[in-house]
């Protein structure tokens, strides 16, 4: 196989709400004042249509995520194919047991005072997401549709506004099909809606393409293509075009100007050079902007601003994935596009919350499974260091929802995949496309060709990028073509067959683009300690000793060994970094279960024990040390075998029970691949010896547990203890900021538990707990991580779970102080003052 060089092409960015040097282009959002029904009225989209009695809502807006839950929401008769199911059940929670199914309505109205002052002005209507099958009318004149919820698209609305630019009147329609997912999609538009204006002579939205051919020490080579739409009459040799590069700090670094006689199809190439380039890298996300200026003589007529970055990424047989020319493994994580109590809608601070807690466990990468991601995120992983890998479809034509893309597929997938790629392919954060998710093609005869088709637009739109695609089916890929057809072989599950997938495929590489699913509820804990898969239990939980896992998938080591020891072996995403709504395998038919168990961290985003295993593998530089179960049982438990687990990026360590030595435990790295897939070796469980440490006999007397953890010497280098709890005494309240900025859509997470006189964490707490909020915020949602709690989302109360949970705040438009207090019956409770600046 040829080694590919992957190098950085920028598309720009649109920054809306930032000020330009000049009017002659605005952006803005069309967030407040939006009325939204429920009922399917076709004369909604009339101007005069009387919406008075509608809602009032604010934009992003998920109608779906305010509940109430119920098993009919979306009750689905299937069989889960790639679960390994053969006949149809009923599922109940497949998509939460929220209502998104149905139609619903939205109308604004804005203002374009521009069009009254010129009449060569050009207005674009840019949707981020609308979910789903949405249609657009202006004035009550149809405007386009645009299927697909996860993507942006966007309308030139100039023919359709008033005379004068003003009192316009938007109507969106959107409909959610029952059937039409696997996991919770949101509804509604619930991503960002923005407004351009523009002069007749402009840079269309998406529309400069930067490249980096040439990228070393001394200098790197910036390519950039610019699309410029004119007015048909104008003559081109009046206009140029002057474009500067900018470095972090808003210095210029390089300037060129090309004259429109130059004109080619649209598109205007130039190239500069940047001397002694800074890298984008995970440690230094270092971003430049190209500033775009269209003149007309010495008249400025658009401004238009492309943050790139300039990075190096390669693919090498046998090796693995280089960015910046420095070997890099894919530690990453697959991720839902909803953030928990939040639902669908969209908020920056959520999204960075997330970012920031994955990059402290060790994690690189993202993958957008199983669809287009937001602005918002890629924006995020532009600016903090996080690879992405993003992703288009979950279905192709053969349906694994009656109502799913495959009604699509053939008219849309083009446009689909032409709309992501040009919107993100400059982002520096995109290392990788991702076509398509454990299609049904992959076992059909003409399903190669299909992946061909989507790889070959992929790349005539961006060609500096490898493709790939998540395939759960090795048997039947490595021997039909499908998988030899993609330039990077991604497989989901199954890692014992990564030697074959090697000795049978051309590539020489094997990427896990989906991985583990593990199961696990926070703070739960069952007994016996057993590696088990699909297990059930009354409660609809899991254990969060780590060792239950889905029918097809494993444990976390189970790739972790596999990522270590096989050279073309590059990395991972495993299933999930986040628990999300929906999907709450293995608890298909088992109401009520409206959330997943698959996340390192739960759906109120707090840790589960698991972030603590990934974190001592993927973040060895970093400290980590972290003791479970909790040691708070009932006193029938005294006596009982309770197993200790320790996760640590130490080699070894000494577990103290009331001071009394239980002995030391060391990774065993004499533990590999070879032998380590037997019956006997999981049920000893041979692999996690080689990454966590285990008592597997110690006896629950209450008091203290202590660790002590060693290095490679033998010297003490950490300690860490667990009490048990005594009565419930207080509220503790630690909040993730404590200043906020006052845009009216910042947002605090607080977490809540309650403690003992002591401070320890009374873990089987399970009161509820009531919230006020005073001053310049409120109130917006809570969650506390139980998959099987209907309590909603955005009332001031809820049950703790495991003796915690999230509450999230969110800023005013004004500055001033924000208090938030939380109280429960038989316990003291606990006020915190945030500030709002």
């Amino acid at each position: 196989m040829k080694t590919r060089n992957y190098l950085l092409l920028a598309l720009g960015l649109w920054c809306f709400g930032s000020p330009n040097a000049r009017a002659d282009r605005r952006e803005f959002l069309l967030e407040k004042g939006w009325r939204f029904t429920r009922t399917d009225d076709s004369a909604a989209l009339r101007t005069d249509y009387d919406d008075s009695r509608w809602q009032t809502v604010t934009v992003p807006h998920d109608w779906a995520i305010y509940g109430p839950f119920n098993p009919n929401n979306d009750k689905q008769n299937v069989a889960i194919v790639q679960d390994g199911q053969v006949e149809p059940s009923e599922h109940a929670g497949r998509t939460g047991g929220l209502p998104f199914v149905g139609t619903g309505w939205y109308r604004t109205r804005f203002d374009v005072p521009e069009f009254g002052r010129d009449s060569t002005r050009r207005a674009t209507l840019l949707f981020d997401g609308a979910m789903s099958g949405a249609q657009v009318w202006v004035n009550g004149q149809r405007v386009g549709e645009w299927p697909y919820g996860y993507n942006s698209f966007h309308f030139d609305v100039t023919p359709y506004l008033n005379a004068d630019g003003m009192n316009n009147t938007v109507a969106v329609r959107l409909e959610n099909l029952p059937e039409s997912s696997r996991w919770y999609p949101g509804a509604g538009l619930y991503r960002n809606v923005h407004v351009v204006v523009t002069d007749g002579a402009h840079i269309p939205v998406w529309g400069t393409y930067v490249t980096t051919p040439v990228v070393n020490e001394r200098f790197a080579k910036v390519n950039l293509k610019t699309e410029v739409i004119l007015p048909e009459t104008v003559e081109t040799n009046r206009y140029r075009l002057v474009t500067e590069i900018r470095d972090s700090a808003g210095n210029k670094v390089a300037e060129t100007t090309t004259r429109l006689t130059d004109y080619d199809e649209g598109v205007l190439t130039q190239d500069l050079v940047v001397d002694r380039p800074a890298l984008w890298d995970l440690e230094n996300p270092v971003l430049y902007t190209a500033v775009s200026k269209l003149y007309e003589g010495d008249d400025l007529k658009d401004e238009y601003s492309t943050p790139f970055g300039i990075r190096t990424i390669e693919v090498r047989p046998d090796d693995g994935f280089y960015l910046n020319g420095k070997k890099t493994v894919f530690k990453g994580v697959c991720n839902h596009h909803d953030l928990g109590p939040l639902g669908a809608a969209v908020n920056e601070a959520a999204i960075r919350r997330q970012v920031r807690m994955l990059k402290d466990m060790g994690a690189n990468a993202i993958r957008t499974s199983h669809n287009m991601p937001a602005p918002e995120l890629v924006r995020a992983c532009d600016e903090m260091g996080m690879m992405l890998m993003v992703e288009t479809f979950d279905e192709w034509r053969s349906p694994k929802c009656q109502n799913g893309y495959n009604r699509l597929f053939d008219d849309w997938a083009e446009k689909d995949l032409v709309n992501v790629i040009r919107h993100y392919r400059n982002a520096p954060s995109v290392v990788m496309w991702c076509i398509g998710n454990e299609v049904p093609e992959q076992g059909m005869e003409h399903g190669a060709k299909i992946a061909h088709w989507l790889q070959s637009i992929a790349h005539r739109e961006d060609p500096t990028r490898p493709v790939t695609q998540g395939m759960d089916n090795p048997g039947a890929v490595i021997n039909n073509n499908f998988a030899a057809v993609m330039e990077v072989p991604g497989f989901n599950y199954r890692p014992f067959m990564y030697p074959e997938n090697y000795r049978k495929l051309p590539q020489r590489i094997i990427l896990g683009t989906e991985t583990a699913s593990t199961l696990s509820s926070r703070g739960v804990y069952k007994f016996p300690v057993v590696r088990a898969a699909m297990k059930t239990y009354p409660d609809h939980q899991a254990s969060s000793y780590d060792v239950e896992h889905c029918g097809w998938s494993n444990l976390p080591e189970d790739d972790f060994i596999q990522h270590e020891d096989l050279p073309y072996a590059i990395g991972e995403f495993v299933w999930t970094g986040f628990d999300y709504l929906g999907e709450p395998t293995p608890y298909y038919t088992n109401w009520p279960s409206h959330s997943s168990l698959f996340g390192i961290i739960d759906l109120a985003g707090i840790p589960k024990d698991r972030y603590y295993l990934y974190r001592s593998h993927w973040n060895p530089t970093e400290e980590t040390l972290h003791i479970l179960p909790h040691w708070t049982w009932p006193e029938e438990r005294i006596g009982d075998t309770i197993p200790v687990f320790v996760y640590t990026n130490y080699p070894s360590a000494e577990l103290f029970i009331n001071g009394v030595s239980q002995g030391i435990r060391t990774k065993d790295t004499t533990i590999r691949v070879e032998g380590s897939y037997t019956k006997e070796a999981q049920a000893s469980f041979e692999r996690q010896k080689r990454y966590r440490l285990m008592w597997m006999d110690t006896k629950y007397e209450p008091g203290t547990v202590r660790v002590v953890a060693y290095d490679s010497t033998g010297r003490a280098m950490a300690t860490e203890e667990i009490r048990t709890a005594g009565k419930p005494h207080r509220i503790e309240l630690t909040a993730d900021r404590t200043v906020l900025d006052a845009t009216g859509k910042d947002l605090s997470f607080i977490n809540v538990r309650v403690v003992d006189k002591e401070g320890n964490l009374c873990p089987e707490d399970t009161r509820e707990i009531r919230f006020k909020v005073k001053g310049a915020g409120s109130y917006r949602a809570a969650a506390n991580g139980n998959p099987a709690s209907l309590e909603l989302f955005h009332l001031p109360q809820m049950k703790l779970f495991s003796g915690q949970l999230t509450a999230i705040v969110q800023s005013a438009e004004a500055p001033g102080e924000i208090v938030f207090e939380a109280t429960a019956p038989g316990v003291k409770g606990a006020k915190l003052t945030l500030q709002a600046k």
